[in-house]
């Protein structure tokens, strides 16, 4: 789409408390807006956002901040022409684009999400303290989450059993799933290492492990997919792998349970599908998660999850409980409840009183 008013506007989010992973503890992260205007639409506004997790996210902020640069200068949106080495500055352009076709409603994917359908989502329980991530589950618990994912990885080993134990003393595996996420945490040279760990996590009754080791080593994380108790989700493996060849490749190779889907760190909802496609090749199932966007980002994401998941059964919780996270986010009808995510309707509420976008700081 061309002749467009195209504006960059950088926001660092701030975390409400440092949120741990087993890459270190983060307290704010950079955040990019696109701003696309079409003055020949009555000024009509899309916006997409470029969510960065440093140490993660293929582009760093410099880069991704030049990139943006460039797109805004040439007034063109046009993400299928755009670069894979930066997924989430493509990811953004194609929200702002498809938000600007739908006349700038922020409504990306009409359908049963924005009619007032919920998609089931898993609460996230941060590394921290055995006591801190204990009251974590509680809280998430009262709050009628029946999934839960925690991270591993990062503290000592033991620690974690002792913390998952705990855990299932007040979440029993009959009324409550739970997922771990190691985020290549449980690495180690010999795979039969790794392999010790997953038996004795696999005492408490785990749905999945995300990414038990680190991506690039297709062979070792074969060898764990097959003797693994746990089904092994994969998570990091697909970042940065654009060759249609080698996607199909790593997935055949090394037989995942399940695939994770970022599209901030894919490259967008066409790159997301794609690779839907091809994990069902291998009889992968997938669900999507949040690269901790604002809100802009995860209204995006979780309208083109609910449509995706639609027409399932018993969809797959997906892991999109994310917008609480910060002090500065954007006021938007996201509303997460009851293990839940859903936009805000008039007749969902109780004082009258319907949540609405609140644009102003970015487009002032």
């Amino acid at each position: 789409m061309k002749g467009l008013d195209l504006q960059i506007v950088e926001r660092s989010l701030q975390f409400k408390k440092p949120a741990g992973t087993s890459r270190g503890a983060l307290t704010e992260k950079p955040s990019f807006y696109v701003i696309a205007r079409d003055l020949e639409e009555d000024g009509r506004v899309g916006i997409g956002e470029c969510s960065l997790i440093p140490g993660l996210s293929p582009e760093s902020a410099p880069r991704a901040r030049m990139e943006l640069k460039k797109l805004a200068a040439s007034g063109s949106l046009d993400p299928k022409a755009m670069s894979l080495q930066y997924p989430a500055v493509k990811f953004a352009a194609e929200m702002a684009l498809i938000d600007l076709l739908n006349e700038g409603t922020r409504t990306l994917f009409p359908g049963p999400f924005t009619e007032g359908k919920s998609a089931p989502i898993n609460g996230l329980i941060w590394m921290g303290e055995t006591g801190d991530m204990l009251s974590q589950a509680a809280s998430l618990l009262e709050r009628g989450f029946d999934t839960l994912k925690m991270k591993v990885g990062a503290l000592d080993f033991d620690r974690e059993c002792e913390c998952l134990a705990a855990i299932r003393e007040i979440a029993p595996s009959k009324e409550v799933t739970l997922r771990l996420d190691a985020n290549g945490g449980l690495d180690d040279d010999d795979p039969n290492v790794t392999l010790a760990k997953m038996e004795r996590l696999a005492a408490y009754d785990i749905h999945s492990m995300e990414q038990p080791i680190r991506a690039g080593q297709w062979k070792k994380m074969e060898t764990i997919c097959k003797a693994s108790p746990i089904p092994i989700a994969l998570d990091e493996e697909l970042i940065g792998i654009s060759d249609t060849a080698l996607r199909r490749n790593m997935l055949h190779l090394i037989q995942p349970a399940y695939v994770i889907l970022k599209p901030s760190l894919l490259g967008g909802f066409v790159e997301a599908n794609h690779w839907i496609d091809l994990a069902a090749e291998v009889g992968a199932k997938w669900w999507a998660t949040s690269a901790l966007e604002s809100n802009i980002g995860l209204n995006a994401i979780s309208q083109w999850a609910a449509d995706a998941i639609a027409e399932e059964k018993n969809p797959m919780p997906q892991g999109l409980g994310t917008g609480s996270l910060f002090t500065n986010n954007i006021p938007s009808p996201l509303v997460v409840a009851n293990g839940t995510i859903r936009m805000d309707q008039p007749e969902t509420q109780a004082n009258g009183q319907l949540q609405e976008w609140d644009l102003s700081e970015l487009l002032s």
